[in-house]
């Protein structure tokens, strides 16, 4: 299973690998697929332990993601990514890895080991012993679904690979896959130590096989050739068919078909048909004597060298009374030499036989070839030519034979496409780095757009808040101008009013002053005013007018007994009775104070 592996790529480290597995499992976001509306709580994630154990306990061959959709459970971002990320790297290694179908396939089903380890340790699920074995799968690159012990031993050890990932989900560690893991290493190291022995064993053991094959087949086809159409005396075929095929076979398989003994061989045999067929020595009866004397001994002596060992007593009888008949010119008793092509099967083209070309044979040499189409797809490993037939030794690569090919049938298959080389192979871990770098690399784009679409969001949110506040500053500064405006509006209607109010106490005033005026100037000697008491409680002052002098515009009143004299200007009893401290009776106003007195008198009186 070693032969043949391929020289390993230069990847990217372990470590440059974690890091970009935690940046892609924290920042990558896939269309159509559940994540949550918003960052859960812990305690609302939902558990998907159970549901990937039992997808892996059945060997289910559907997506992780595709599980995650089918169920309505809260599922956290970092899970359904960590369920891409799987799918992603087993899909890609399904299409790459260059495995049989049906072994790729098994080993594709990890991708629900892979997503539940990936969200609780991130890149610390593809340890260097997973790695290692998952790359070590290459050593299985021929094995095909055959049916037979070797493949059937595959696919026990991935029996139990089911058993140990289980353990894993149960116990909730890695460990019992890591153990696995080791230990199928363990005995894969021991395989390898046996191929090569098994491998050279059995080229050995073919190269013989090749070697006799090609001696048996030359031998036949020799006969073949000879006896083809001919009737002979039963003895002298007879002869050929039970003693001498084994000579020719014999000396072939020592010397090669150039060797002296083969020369010999072939030209006795021809010899045998030619004094056997009538038709042919006949016609020179001369030679038919000097033949028959000679044919006897050279028989013999050809079969001693080849076998070391004489030819048994009795053999040639049955040739030697044929040769006698000849000799006498007795009638011989003929039948076909050869009865049916099924009784004595040959092929001629073993006469014109011609090895493959070795410049060909180098470029295809230990390579893999593949013969079908996927799951019924059949794979053989081109372990040797087998020289002395021009075959190929076809292997399952671990040293186990699965068959020869004449090599000009492999070259017309290859022609024809029904044999093709098989695809190089792409390790695992190959595929895990390629395929997260790609993830990283679209995980990045989509953070820089994310921080495009921030900035830009920021910038729209500073420009909002800007055009917000200058919407604002020139609204209130409508507000201030419009409020600038009432007030200047309300001050102008203030001001208005209050020179109205002013004009009209001013008119009042014109008005009750030329009243007021009316009334003093209207009061005759003798007429009575009434003035207020200076201090509360008093009693009002009522005069009477003594005297107006109008030279000074001055009036004199005295009550009523003449005394209590007052002066006042004309201006300062208009004044007064502006402020209403001295009031003007008239006629009416007087009688109507006369009359309370004289009422009042009465009452008093009566009382």
């Amino acid at each position: 299973m070693s032969q043949n592996r391929q020289k390993p790529r230069q990847l990217p480290t372990g470590k440059a690998v974690s890091g970009k597995i935690g940046d892609v499992l924290a920042g990558i976001r896939v269309p159509d697929l559940p994540y949550p509306a918003g960052k859960l709580e812990a305690d609302a994630v939902s558990d998907w332990r159970p549901l990937l154990l039992s997808c892996w306990n059945e060997q289910r061959d559907e997506r992780v993601t595709h599980v995650l959709r089918s169920v309505h459970l809260s599922w956290s971002s970092k899970q359904v990514n960590a369920a891409y990320i799987a799918d992603r790297i087993m899909d890609v290694f399904l299409k790459t890895s260059g495995l049989h179908p049906d072994l790729s396939q098994r080993i594709a089903r990890l991708r629900f080991f892979f997503a539940w380890r990936m969200n609780l340790d991130g890149a610390q699920t593809f340890s260097d012993t997973i790695i290692s074995w998952l790359d070590s799968l290459q050593e299985w690159r021929g094995w095909s679904n055959t049916g037979g012990r070797s493949a059937r031993v595959l696919l026990d050890q991935l029996d139990a690979l089911i058993i140990a990932v289980s353990g894993s989900f149960e116990t909730g560690t890695i460990e019992p896959v890591e153990q696995f893991c080791q230990q199928w290493q363990d005995d894969l190291a021991r395989r390898n130590a046996q191929v090569g022995k098994l491998g050279t064993r059995l080229l050995e053991t073919e190269q013989g096989a090749a070697r006799q094959r090609r001696a048996d087949q030359t031998a036949r086809a020799l006969i073949g050739r000879a006896l083809q159409g001919r009737k002979l005396p039963p003895a002298i075929s007879k002869f050929i068919l039970d003693h001498w095929y084994r000579l020719l076979k014999q000396a072939i398989w020592q010397d090669g078909v150039d060797g002296e003994t083969c020369r010999h061989g072939s030209k006795l045999l021809e010899w045998l048909v030619w004094v056997g067929d009538p038709s042919l020595s006949d016609q020179d009866r001369n030679r038919l004597y000097h033949v028959g004397e000679q044919i006897g001994d050279r028989i013999l002596d050809v079969w001693q060298r080849t076998f070391r060992l004489p030819l048994a007593a009795g053999t040639l009888d049955g040739i030697e009374e044929v040769m006698v008949a000849r000799l006498r010119g007795e009638p011989a008793e003929l039948h076909d030499a050869l009865a049916s092509s099924q009784a004595f099967a040959w092929d001629g083209a073993w006469l014109g036989f011609t090895g493959a070309d070795v410049g060909a044979v180098k470029e295809v040499e230990g390579e893999w070839f593949v013969e079908g189409e996927g799951r019924s797809e059949q794979r053989r490993y081109f372990f040797a030519l087998l020289e002395d037939t021009a075959e190929i030794l076809w292997t399952n690569g671990a040293g186990v034979k699965q068959g020869v090919q004449p090599w000009a049938e492999f070259k017309a298959a290859c022609d024809k496409g029904s044999l093709r080389p098989l695809p190089r192979l792409t390790p695992f871990g190959q595929v895990l780095s390629e395929t997260v770098e790609l993830l990283a690399k679209v995980s990045g784009k989509q953070r820089r757009q994310r921080e495009l679409a921030a900035e830009q969001a920021r910038i729209r949110a500073e420009a909002l808040r800007q055009e917000r506040e200058q919407a604002e500053a020139a609204r209130r500064s409508e507000e201030e101008a419009r409020e600038a405006e009432l007030a200047w509006q309300r001050e102008v209607a203030e001001q208005q009013r209050l020179e109205d109010e002013r004009l009209e106490q001013e008119r009042l005033l014109r008005e009750q002053t030329l009243i007021a005026q009316k009334q003093v100037d209207g009061i005759q000697l003798g007429g009575w005013i009434v003035v207020a008491p200076d201090q509360d409680g008093d009693e009002p002052v009522r005069l009477k007018l003594a005297v107006r002098i109008n030279a000074s515009r001055k009036l004199v009143f005295v009550d009523r007994l003449g005394l209590n004299r007052r002066e006042y200007r004309d201006e300062a009893l208009v004044e007064g009775v502006l402020r209403g401290q001295v009031r003007v009776l008239d006629s009416s106003a007087e009688f109507d104070d006369a009359l309370s007195r004289v009422v009042g008198r009465i009452r008093v009186g009566r009382n």
